[in-house]
């Protein structure tokens, strides 16, 4: 298993360190991000899709459950399953996370069974108003270099 802890001053830092990160990403990717209300999982997305020239203010998804990004490459899915507690996960979303983009899902504790074995996990923690302590894992060694660029940090 392969983990690492880095802390962000302010957004600018969050959307960079995603920006980072999004480098190492390719098609089938999926990216899981937890983390409280408020901890920073859409901003992180917003800085990896503005990383791929994406230039949009980037919203969470919560009311539309998903968002495709076609307009980048690699293609980016953003799900946000906040609103899928207690409801039937049979809405084709798995189509997307086993598809051809990167994606990138809040909440998935609501969505356990679509998650594939091979993810990445970003856990956000908010320290104070600006700052973020980050968490970064995965199981398997996918995405060693990924790490290595972390480390090296």
């Amino acid at each position: 298993m392969k983990k690492i802890k880095l802390t962000t001053k302010n957004s600018d830092e969050t959307k960079a360190l995603a920006g980072k990160i999004m480098k190492f990403l390719k098609p089938g990717d999926v990216v899981l991000l937890t983390g409280d209300l408020g901890a920073g999982k859409t901003t992180f997305v917003g800085g990896a899709l503005n990383s791929l020239g994406y230039l949009d203010h980037v919203v969470s998804p919560t009311f539309n459950i998903l968002k495709c990004y076609f307009e980048v490459k690699p293609n980016v899915f953003h799900i946000d399953a906040y609103r899928l507690e207690d409801q039937n996960h049979d809405i084709g979303l798995e189509e997307f996370i086993e598809g051809n983009g990167v994606t990138f899902i809040e909440w998935p504790v609501y969505i356990p069974e679509l998650i594939p074995q091979n993810h990445i996990e970003i856990s956000i923690t908010r320290i104070d108003d600006n700052t973020r302590g980050i968490e970064i894992y995965e199981e398997k060694d996918n995405h060693k270099e990924l790490f290595d660029s972390l480390e090296a940090k």
